[in-house]
């Protein structure tokens, strides 16, 4: 589709009629103990990037990020450590280019925040997405322990992404559903993924 951006992995970007609208949200939500980093270093080669971590040291996010088998960029990684991060997150955002990716990996941190700062967070991120014409991918883990505003998050993304894995038989299986989809056309079916050397769809079986 005209006036799409791509994410730089081709499952997807066949998937989304070509990718992903300029100013779009999207809130990945995934397990702990899946690979769904993967899918967040891929994205970082479609074009420049902005890869904020909050629980990992940025140390730690570029090491993983060379050593990743798959095509990735060389994103600019920023440790948010502050009291505050929802200012420090505000502050970085600032200085995102035009057409440019920006990750935040994880949202536990700034979704454990007051409610009303967070709305306020998340509107003028998207001011911001709109401004640039870029894409924010917001990583939200999935637990018992659910931060107070992840409802609210999901809320204001654009797309939602929920990677799901389990154990069919003796094989690790990551399924991916697209429940929300503002820009239109999302898949209707889960799409079987890969989660190895590259995110890739899984052809050993059909899709469920």
């Amino acid at each position: 589709m005209v006036g799409r951006l791509d994410t730089g992995i081709d499952v997807l970007d066949r998937k989304l009629d070509g990718g992903l609208p300029p100013g779009c949200i999207v809130a990945f939500s995934a397990d702990p103990a899946s690979q769904s980093e993967l899918l967040l270093y891929e994205l970082t080669a479609a074009r420049g990037t902005l890869y904020l971590t909050t629980e990992r040291s940025d140390d730690a996010v570029r090491h993983a990020i060379e050593r990743s088998p798959s095509a990735v960029g060389s994103p600019t990684v920023r440790q948010v450590t502050s009291d505050d991060p929802l200012e420090e997150a505000t502050r970085l955002i600032g200085a995102l280019p035009d057409g440019a990716n920006l990750i935040i990996d994880t949202m536990d941190v700034l979704e454990r925040t007051d409610t009303d700062d967070y709305i306020d967070f998340c509107n003028d991120l998207k001011a911001k997405m709109l401004e640039t014409g870029s894409i924010a991918v917001l990583h939200c883990l999935k637990s018992d322990d659910e931060p107070i505003n992840r409802a609210r998050t999901y809320h204001a993304a654009d797309a939602v992404f929920d990677l799901r894995t389990k154990i069919a038989g003796s094989e690790l299986e990551n399924h991916l559903t697209i429940p929300k989809f503002r820009g239109g056309g999302q898949p209707t079916k889960a799409i079987k993924l890969e989660l190895t050397e590259e995110v890739a769809i899984d052809t050993s079986r059909d899709i469920a």
